[in-house]
């Protein structure tokens, strides 16, 4: 497809990466423009006036928001590839999204409370940061990926959260690779895929500006 294809999105944001790794596993062209969020530019108030948040996907000038949504588009439109995110199975399918979700729920919120959280509220949300990591662990079993042998959704979904494992271990005091040894294995494969390498923030980076964000909120 030629129709005009644009990303807005933020270096950092994990679910910016969600969207940049699965246009690149598509091997689809866009156009990518970086959002200052704290000064949003019109394009992206225009395009996401509801919650005025990145990433945003633009296809034929129309958007799409929320990044598994954004994934999801971009395996239903640009299906004539080898590649599919999604499974063709709809019980398969279903399962998938399940564990997106949670990956959202006990991932990027609990992570958030991590990074951008008060010093007394890391130990509580590092312990359920783990616990959810475990449980995603035992989902992806001996398995590859959590798709079986390709490179899926629930991938997708978890592998941008990587790049900010760095800063999780460094303000929780913790070794995910102790906690969770076949998650990072895991995680090492997806970093060999270069829709991935290319796609993903780099994790000193995220903990720099994590830590100046900490220090500009007062938050150590």
């Amino acid at each position: 497809m030629g129709e005009e294809v644009i990303l807005l999105d933020e270096w950092l944001s994990m679910f910016g990466m969600r969207a940049r790794v699965a246009l690149a596993e598509k091997e689809i062209k866009y156009e990518y423009k970086e959002e200052d969020l704290m000064n949003k530019s019109n394009l992206l108030l225009q395009m996401n006036r509801i919650h005025k948040k990145i990433p945003v996907l633009i296809h034929k000038g129309k958007p799409i928001c929320e990044s598994l949504i954004i994934v999801e588009y971009i395996d239903e439109v640009w299906k004539d590839g080898k590649v599919s995110l999604l499974p063709s199975d709809p019980y398969d399918r279903a399962q998938a999204r399940f564990w997106a979700d949670f990956v959202n729920k006990k991932v990027g919120d609990v992570g958030g409370r991590i990074w951008a959280g008060k010093r007394d509220e890391i130990e509580v949300a590092k312990k359920e940061l783990i616990k959810g990591l475990k449980e995603l662990e035992e989902v992806l079993g001996d398995k590859p990926y959590f798709g079986g042998n390709t490179f899926g959704f629930v991938d997708n979904a978890l592998i941008p959260f990587h790049s900010w494992f760095y800063t999780y271990e460094k303000l929780g005091n913790f070794k995910l690779e102790t906690e969770c040894p076949k998650l990072i294995v895991w995680a090492k494969r997806c970093n060999q895929r270069e829709s991935v390498s290319k796609s993903v923030a780099d994790e000193k980076e995220v903990y720099e500006f994590v830590a100046e964000y900490r220090k500009s909120h007062e938050l150590d």
